[in-house]
């Protein structure tokens, strides 16, 4: 049994930023995670931080260009929080000796990014990400921070109370990858979950193997709700062969997107008229598959990115990375010859429902970063608002965790709170469970009811027990799970599971959605579910069981990929990046508001809360979002 104040689950951006911040009010703090920190999924961020550092820019600016970009479902405290912190946190970058890239007059460098009214993305070349990590894990070093890497969390330690705003999370249970021992983490003060995102639920996205949406799962089955899952972003410019991402820095320094009949179809086409490439990402994601599925398409699956024109110099300055990436991976040298591109799975704007300190409904368990949703994204996210979120909130996160009191944050109400939705007015406290306002049986045609309950008992009403007694609990249920899993023979194995599911969401649940597509992929969602249930582990040893592993994240994404797919049968309306075939405009009388998705023993609970417009000095109301 390890003791610590604070456990961090997951090193990437948002756990070192978390791990870092809760050592500085002077908690003994761990980092647990699957991955090495420097091989976290935040080294791929390409692009750059977005922050209002120079004259003639202002956090005001950049909040408007949020709420825009988000199509009036982020949250306005959220939002401006980002906002406002944001240069203080990349100036504290730059001073812990992040290698931002230069002006000539010795600046930080900061470029145009889709979305955006001034050119706002400080970056580090095309490899911000990189840079990012390598920062702020030479400061966990430096402060001594405990790093337990290679340690895969499988379970949170949570007691098993029936309302879920009356339980603790006391730590968690993990996996050694090294010797293949399971042991308890307790933490006395808080547990903060920074896992990232949920990209392997589909076949052709940026993210990496790892990214299996382990903490969204692991708190959803905790009791803590999700919210806006069905808000998928799929990035416009992918490697067609491997879902490589190819930065939308290429088009913020002036790259340019032809169809097959050599249009420049942003604008000739009318996509973005003003914007053109530099329209919002789920803008010119669907443009580039609407040429596709038009005929416009090189080969019927891709359109073409040219930068040849920056020239060799320009390119190798502030975008090398991308000339090796597309010429190992498409065997295309980009300062010769477009680069083909299509939209891939990028990002989820949903995630775990917290405030703006990363509290969520049950004490003790904190998120931070992609796997959480403090709702500055909204239905979309702009390029560039990826990073501050997770150095802002994982920050924020840290120090609450760590015993910091916090400004007053969280969920407030009011007349713009419940602006188009009369019947959602109810007051919501910071890191409450929302009110529920039911939705009426979505998951009909194709739900399916889910396995597993993280509370120390299981969800069979034992006593509550206190911290050691509940993370010893956990952990011996999850060495019977999974001891149950490398004994049995003969049963269906996690990579044919795995791959029907992704191709199911991958075919029905993507840039453009049907209703009919959307109810398939729930009956695919359930015959995986039901296959998952005779699960067996190929390989039967301990040490460096991969497929151990990947047995265990494919639960994850079957629970993630069901939440993905019910917000979007439920939200009948297009806003940002969720399309619906037969709802062709954005409802704000209806819809400006959360969906959220309770676990209720395993049978999905659909309900709402309130967007809130209303920021510190004014109310962002909702306008026709054109670029």
């Amino acid at each position: 049994m390890h003791e610590h104040d604070v456990i961090v689950v997951g090193a990437g951006g948002a756990g070192l930023r978390a791990a870092i911040a809760a050592e500085e009010e002077g908690a003994d703090v761990a980092l647990v995670s699957k991955l090495h920190p420097v091989r976290s999924h935040t080294g791929a961020a390409e692009g750059g931080i977005n922050a209002a550092l120079r004259e003639g820019d202002s956090w005001e600016d950049h909040a408007y260009d949020t709420m825009k970009g988000s199509d009036y479902l982020g949250d306005a405290p959220a939002v401006e929080t980002l906002c406002q912190q944001s240069p203080d946190e990349v100036i504290k970058l730059e001073h812990w000796g992040m290698a931002f890239s230069r002006d000539d007059d010795g600046r930080m460098s900061q470029r145009p990014f889709g979305g955006l009214s001034f050119p706002r993305t400080t970056y580090a070349g095309a490899e911000t990400g990189h840079h990012l990590l390598h920062t702020m894990y030479q400061q966990v070093v430096k402060r001594g921070i405990t790093v337990y890497d290679e340690w895969y969390v499988t379970q949170l330690a949570v007691t098993d109370e029936d309302d879920p705003e009356s339980r603790r999370c006391y730590g968690c249970v993990a996996y050694d990858i090294q010797s293949g021992d399971l042991d308890g983490f307790v933490a006395s003060e808080g547990v903060v979950l920074a896992t990232g995102g949920p990209g392997q639920v589909y076949d052709h996205t940026t993210n990496a193997v790892a990214n299996t949406g382990d903490g969204p799962a692991m708190a959803y089955r905790a009791g803590v709700p999700l919210e806006d899952m069905e808000f998928i972003q799929f990035h416009p410019t992918t490697l067609p062969s491997t879902g490589v991402l190819i930065t939308e820095g290429v088009r913020g320094e002036g790259g340019i997107l032809y169809n097959s009949e050599g249009e420049r179809f942003m604008f000739e086409r009318g996509y973005a008229n003003n914007a053109g490439e530099l329209a919002s990402r789920d803008v010119v994601s669907r443009a580039e598959l609407t040429e596709i599925n038009n005929g416009r398409g090189m080969e019927d699956d891709y359109v073409h990115l040219d930068m040849r024109h920056l020239g060799e110099e320009r390119i190798s300055d502030r975008l090398e990375n991308i000339i090796h990436l597309a010429t190992d991976f498409e065997g295309v040298n980009p300062l010769e010859k477009p680069m083909p591109v299509k939209p891939g799975q990028h990002y989820a704007m949903g995630g775990i429902e917290v405030d703006e300190n990363g509290e969520t409904a049950v004490s003790g368990l904190y998120a931070a970063g992609e796997c959480a949703c403090v709702s500055v994204h909204g239905s979309n996210r702009l390029g560039g608002n990826a990073l501050p979120e997770l150095i802002i909130f994982g920050a924020r996160a840290g120090w609450h965790a760590a015993g910091r009191e916090m400004q007053p944050a969280g969920i407030e109400t009011g007349p713009a709170a419940s602006m188009g939705s009369e019947d959602l007015d109810t007051p919501v406290e910071p890191g409450a469970i929302a009110p529920r306002t039911e939705s009426g049986d979505i998951a009909a045609d194709g739900g399916t009811r889910a396995d597993g309950d993280a509370r120390a008992d299981g969800g069979t009403g034992a006593q509550v027990m206190g911290a050691a007694e509940t993370v010893e609990h956990a952990v011996e249920t999850e060495r019977e799970r999974i001891t149950a899993m490398l004994e049995k023979e003969g049963g269906v194995k996690q990579a044919t599971i795995r791959s029907r599911l992704q191709k199911a969401m991958t075919r029905n649940v993507n840039v453009f959605r049907t209703e009919d597509g959307l109810n398939q992929a729930l009956r695919d969602i359930r015959e995986a579910r039901e296959a998952y249930a005779d699960v067996s582990v190929a390989d039967p040893s301990r040490t460096f069981n991969t497929d151990l592993i990947h047995t265990i994240e494919t639960r994850n994404l079957l629970d993630l990929a069901e939440a993905i797919t019910l917000g979007a049968l439920a939200r009948t309306e297009f806003r940002g990046a969720h399309w619906r075939e037969a709802h062709q405009e954005r409802k704000d009388d209806e819809w400006i508001k959360h969906t959220m998705l309770a676990w209720n023993d395993g049978e999905p609970e659909l309900y709402y809360k309130p967007v809130v417009l209303e920021g510190e000095n004014k109310t962002y109301e909702p306008k026709e979002r054109s670029y």
